[in-house]
C-alpha cells in the first residue's frame, strides 16, 4: 500500500526500492492494509494514527513511522485546517534490510511499528538524501546499493529494528503474484498452478492463514487503488481498470464499502 489528488505516480526505482509521495484531502481511516515490505513513512503535513493489535500510535509533522515488512495495520491520515494530509512513503526490499538489520536479535519493544519523532531526531533531514540519490539513475548498482542502505544504517544508530518476517507468509505471496498484473482475471485455479500447488491445496493453505483467496484478490486490488489515488493523478475510471475492475462505479462501490470513503473524497476536501 502502500500502505496510502496528487502529484504524480509513484516511482519504481532501484532495487525495487519506491517513493510514494501521499495527498490526501479529507480525513479516513483505512482498516487492516497489508504492507509486504518494510516501509518509511515522512510526514510533511497533518498526521497519521497508526493501529495495531498491540499498539496504537500517532504520528505528527516532521515524525518518521517505521513499518517492518509483513505488516497489517489500521491508519488514519488526518488533515489539517486548510491543508491536505502529505506525506512520501519510501519502501525498501528485504535484500536491503536484510543486510543492516539481520545480525541483530529484535528486542522485545521493537517488533512492531516504531516511530521517530521530530524532536530530537529530525529523521525529516533524511528525506532530501534519500530523494536525491534515487534520482541519480546513472551511478554505478553497486554505488547506489550502498547509498540505498545508509539510510537504513542511519535508523539502526537510533535504536531502530526492521524485524524480518522470515518465511514468507501465504498472503504475501498470493498478494506478489497478483500485483505484477492487477487488471488480469485471476482465479485461485490461476494462482494455485503458479505457486506449483492444488486449487484445493492452496486454499487449505490460505485458510490455514486466516485468509480467503475472493478477499486477498479484492483487497490487493483495492489497496493499490486506495495507494494510486493518493500519489497520482490519474483518472478514477483509469485507476478502476489498472485494478481489475471492469467499471468505475464497480470500483467506486467496493472502494466505499471497503474503507467508507468514495474514491472521489479522497482527493476533495469534506464539508
Amino acid at each position: 500500500m502502500p500502505e496510502t489528488g496528487e502529484t504524480g505516480s509513484a516511482d519504481k526505482l532501484p532495487d525495487q526500492v519506491a517513493l510514494y509521495p501521499i495527498s490526501q484531502a479529507t480525513t479516513a481511516t483505512f482498516s487492516d492494509l497489508y504492507l509486504r515490505l518494510a516501509f518509511l513513512f515522512f510526514i510533511e503535513t497533518g498526521s497519521k494514527r497508526v493501529v495495531t493489535p498491540t499498539q496504537d500510535l500517532v504520528g505528527e509533522e516532521g515524525d518518521l513511522l517505521i513499518f517492518p515488512p509483513g505488516s497489517m495495520v489500521t491508519m488514519e491520515n488526518r488533515p489539517v485546517l486548510d491543508r491536505s494530509y502529505r506525506a512520501v512513503g519510501i519502501s525498501f526490499p528485504d535484500d536491503l534490510v536484510t543486510a543492516v538489520f539481520a545480525d541483530q536479535p529484535v528486542p522485545a519493544d521493537r517488533g512492531g511499528v516504531q516511530i521517530l519523532r521530530t524532536e530530537p531526531h529530525r529523521p525529516m533531514d533524511l528525506l532530501p538524501i534519500i530523494e536525491d540519490t534515487l534520482r541519480q539513475e546513472a551511478l554505478p548498482d553497486v554505488i547506489l546499493r550502498h547509498r540505498l542502505l545508509e539510510p537504513l544504517i542511519w535508523l539502526k544508530d537510533k535504536g531502530v529494528h526492521i524485524a524480518l518476517s522470515g518465511e514468507e507468509a501465504p498472503l504475501s505471496r498470493v498478494r506478489r503474484l497478483i500485483e505484477t498484473d492487477l487488471s488480469r482475471p485471476w482465479r485461485a485455479s490461476d494462482v494455485a498452478r503458479h505457486l506449483a500447488m492444488s486449487e484445493p491445496t492452496m486454499r487449505r493453505w490460505l485458510k490455514d492463514a486466516g485468509q480467503g483467496f475472493a478477499r486477498i484478490l479484492r483487497n490487493t486490488r483495492l489497496e493499490h487503488g486506495l495507494s494510486r489515488l493518493q500519489t497520482s493523478t490519474a483518472s478514477v475510471s483509469e485507476i478502476a481498470l489498472e485494478c481489475g475492475f471492469k467499471t468505475p462505479s464497480h470500483f467506486s462501490d467496493a472502494f466505499r464499502k471497503r474503507f467508507g470513503i468514495t474514491p472521489k473524497e479522497i482527493r476533495t476536501p469534506g464539508d
